[in-house]
This record gives C-alpha cells, sequence and structure tokens, in this order.
C-alpha cells in the first residue's frame, strides 16, 4: 500500500537548520469567526470537533474551509528529533479543488488552555467555539507535501506546522490521554522533500 511504499509519507522529523526559506508573499490568512458551534465526537481514532459554520484560512489566495480539527495524545511530528506533549490538527479543503492543508499545532505543559478544557468537557455534545484556537506569532511555521497519518495515507496534504506551541495544564494532557496516548503514527522518511520555512 501506499501507507508503506510512498515516498512522501506523514509524520516526519523537522530538521531545522535544513529547511528552505519561503516566499514572503506565500502566506496563510487566519479567519477566525468570533463564535462557531461545533460537535464534539470521540470517533474511536482520536477526539474531534467538526465546526457547523465554516471558519476558513486563506492560503496563498486561496480559500480553505476548516472542516475539523482533532487532538493526538503526543505530537506526530518532531522538530530536532524533540516530541510535544500533545497536538491538534486543523483539517482545511479547498472547496473548489478539493485539496487539503493540515495545520499543525503543537502543545506544552503550562497554563490552562481554555478551548481545550472546553473540548474535554463536552464530548459527545456540541459547544460554542470563542476561545482562539490558534497561539501567537502563527505567521511562523514549517511546511512541507506530505501524506494523511491514517490510512488511506493519500499524499496530497500540504501541510503547515507552526512554530510556536500552546500551552496545556498537566491535568489537562493526563486527561486527553485517558482517552488516547499512543494516537499517533512513528516518523516516516524525508526522502528527497525539502521543508520550507517562513
Amino acid at each position: 500500500t501506499i501507507c508503506d511504499a510512498g515516498k512522501a509519507q506523514s509524520p516526519i522529523n523537522i530538521i531545522s537548520n535544513k529547511t528552505a526559506s519561503t516566499l514572503k508573499d506565500f502566506e496563510i490568512v487566519f479567519y477566525e469567526k468570533l463564535a462557531y458551534k461545533a460537535d464534539v465526537i470521540d470517533n474511536g481514532h482520536s477526539i474531534k470537533v467538526i465546526p457547523k459554520n465554516n471558519p476558513h484560512v486563506v492560503i496563498n489566495g486561496e480559500k480553505y474551509i476548516l472542516v475539523q480539527f482533532h487532538y493526538h495524545g503526543k505530537s506526530e511530528h518532531s522538530v530536532d528529533g524533540k516530541f510535544y506533549d500533545l497536538v491538534v490538527h486543523g483539517v482545511c479543503q479547498n472547496p473548489k479543488t478539493k485539496a487539503l492543508a493540515v495545520v499543525g499545532i503543537f502543545y506544552e505543559e503550562g497554563k490552562s488552555n481554555k478551548l481545550l478544557e472546553r473540548v474535554l468537557n463536552h464530548i459527545g455534545d456540541t459547544v460554542v467555539i470563542t476561545k482562539n484556537l490558534l497561539p501567537k506569532h502563527k505567521e511562523e511555521y514549517y511546511h512541507y507535501r506530505g501524506s494523511l497519518t491514517t490510512p488511506p495515507c493519500s499524499e496530497n496534504v500540504e501541510w503547515y506546522i507552526l512554530k510556536r506551541p500552546l500551552e496545556a495544564s498537566k491535568e489537562q494532557i493526563a486527561k486527553m490521554r485517558i482517552y488516547y496516548v499512543n494516537n499517533f503514527r512513528p516518523v516516516q522518511e524525508l526522502h528527497n522533500r525539502v521543508i520550507d520555512e517562513h
């Protein structure tokens, strides 16, 4: 299968001093609604949040809808061999081309995170998302072309890994790991791909 034989699989270990710089005009613009309703579900693989009214991002001038975001009990990507305590992946799709972009945001242990708390307390419910999903300095990221990290492992995903992590409390990390601690795929070979840095 492509999961085994593919040459553009995800996740990867990002080596920070072996990146190419991204053109300055290549940018991601996050249009976050002040509030939107979302369903929080446990789908057997992760805790997943499905927005109801299409928050979106614009990548290089193209609009992508935030289809869902979900959590892993440990980061899938690593940076210079370092894994983070949790990660959230925002799965975005271009409504015209159906192209996929995934924004990865790391969490490290620190202060309690309001959005994460809301998600953890409402699994199986509909919630109103009012808290910003993103860290400050969201314009700093790594980018590369890769795959879905679960079967069918399709190699059609543009990954954007934000450099700056969010914080989550020790209790929140533990609570998420009651549900999922091993729902991450091991890092895959980079092969001849280039990682861009912005």
